[in-house]
């Protein structure tokens, strides 16, 4: 892995990025590109920002986050998506996706970033309390654990 970049989606882009899945099992946690998009579409109040994850050339993931919303029901920073191929798991690009992020947040002066993460088999919630996460023991959206990171 080279170091990886987040480049916005654009119409060059999007079916590149549109392209990508995650395994089988995953597909309960994680929607999928064009359905994120969508979703951001759909929610303008939610402020989503989204980026393909590269590595040099290769488009190996997404990842869209929810950047000073301040509407009532939104996180005004939370990470919205994060899709890492199923090729490209267990490759350091999760980790690395998140590195990324967090400095964006850290630059704009954020002290705290917000996810969730859906319950049962298969869920990332072990992968983001690994990186540093900690559940706050409350489920919301469609059953999803609230987790928070303290920048």
């Amino acid at each position: 892995m080279t170091e990886i970049t987040l480049r916005p989606v654009t119409d060059e882009n999007r079916a590149e990025l549109e392209a990508l899945r995650v395994s089988e099992n995953q597909e309960n946690f994680v929607s999928g590109v064009a359905d994120s998009l969508e979703e951001a579409r759909l929610e303008p109040d939610g402020r989503g920002v989204a980026w393909g994850i590269y590595d040099g050339a290769v488009p190996v993931g997404f990842v869209m986050v929810s950047d000073g919303a301040t509407a009532p029901g939104y996180f005004p920073n939370f990470l919205w998506k994060l899709l890492i191929d199923e090729r490209y798991q267990r490759r350091g690009y999760g980790t690395a996706t998140l590195d990324q992020v967090v400095r964006y947040f850290r630059a704009r002066g954020v002290d705290v970033l917000w996810t969730s993460a859906g319950v049962g088999d298969g869920t990332p919630q072990p992968f983001y309390e690994r990186y540093g996460f900690a559940s706050m023991g409350v489920l919301l959206f469609d059953d999803e654990m609230l987790l928070r990171l303290e920048l």
